[in-house]
């Protein structure tokens, strides 16, 4: 098992339209979005959206993978698919005919169970399995480019993790003491034994790779956030914002605003500081919201800041 720096260079595509083919190494790969979970953590704020929609930095997360995605060539039905469950409706809407659409019935089948729910559709080819909540940004290279070398020279055999040196390498859920930061690419000889119901990929498939020699950590240089939590996804949203504010063109804001991540038609006549105010919600005169995000006119859900700059597993 080993760890690489990532580098420019990667997957190489036919073309841009639905029916390019886009290979790693020598293996053609296809790409699977996972937005299928409810994100427990993020409560109250997941009990409006899936947590693949929600904003970070006034684009939606799941919007993010897609455009990290197209980066690489990967675009349309024929190769891009997204997995849908809680919410799994307005997932649906939100995507259109961007991706083909896996929704799962009844609970979430999990990372490993809707990757083999989709073992029909991948059809022989490697796949490029994102979380719709991880959040990524390299100063040095756009979306896309900046997870290439996790595809360059592939082998079509063996699995492959994006990941960030862990503060701690020897804590419980690294891997060659790296953190996951939200990609991995994954062979079909793997996935079509991936078995069917509820299942998770680290248990299913990463580990067992790992025991056998055959998986390999490629480094992330940027900052990486998963959202998970109300502190991180506030980070993320921060770090979009560069420090700055960060205001739709459609807001109100005639209060005063400070390290603000602003949405689309929200109404802010107070004062916000290292925060985030959602599509649509309100800041009153005489409110003062610090380290939060605000929904809808009162929902606030505080998380501050973690010092460093990258995320957890």
């Amino acid at each position: 098992m080993t760890a690489g720096r990532a580098a420019d260079g990667g997957a190489t595509a036919a073309g841009r339209g639905h029916g390019a083919t886009v290979t790693a190494g020598r293996a053609e790969v296809c790409a699977v979005v996972l937005a299928a979970g409810e994100g427990t953590r993020l409560r109250p704020l997941t009990e409006r959206l899936p947590k693949a929609l929600c904003p970070v930095g006034n684009v939606p997360l799941l919007d993010r993978a897609l455009d990290r995605l197209a980066g690489l060539g990967l675009v349309g039905p024929g190769r891009v698919a997204v997995n849908a469950c809680y919410l799994g409706d307005q997932v649906v809407e939100h995507v259109g005919g961007r991706a083909h659409l896996s929704v799962e019935p009844g609970d979430p089948l999990g990372t490993a169970g809707g990757v083999a729910n989709l073992r029909e559709w991948i059809a022989g080819r490697g796949v490029l399995v994102g979380n719709a909540d991880a959040y990524l940004a390299d100063p040095d290279r756009p979306p896309g480019p900046d997870i290439a070398a996790l595809l360059r020279d592939w082998d079509g055999d063996s699995v492959r993790l994006l990941g960030q040196p862990a503060a701690d390498p020897a804590a419980p859920g690294t891997f060659d003491g790296h953190v996951f930061t939200g990609f991995s690419l994954l062979p079909w000889r793997l996935v079509r034994e991936l078995p069917a119901g509820f299942g998770d990929l680290v248990r299913a498939l990463w580990r067992p790779a790992e025991a056998a020699g055959a998986l390999t950590v490629v480094a992330y240089p940027g900052t990486f956030y998963d959202t998970g939590t109300p502190a991180d996804y506030l980070a993320a949203n921060l770090h979009a914002a560069g420090g700055d504010n960060l205001v739709d063109p459609t807001a109100t804001v005639t209060g005063r605003c400070r390290a603000a991540v602003i949405g689309a038609g929200a109404v802010v006549h107070g004062d916000v500081e290292r925060a985030v105010v959602w599509p649509g919600a309100t800041v009153g005169p005489a409110e003062r919201l610090r380290d939060a995000v605000r929904a809808g006119t009162v929902l606030t859900v505080h998380g501050t800041p973690p010092i460093s700059g990258r995320g957890n597993i």
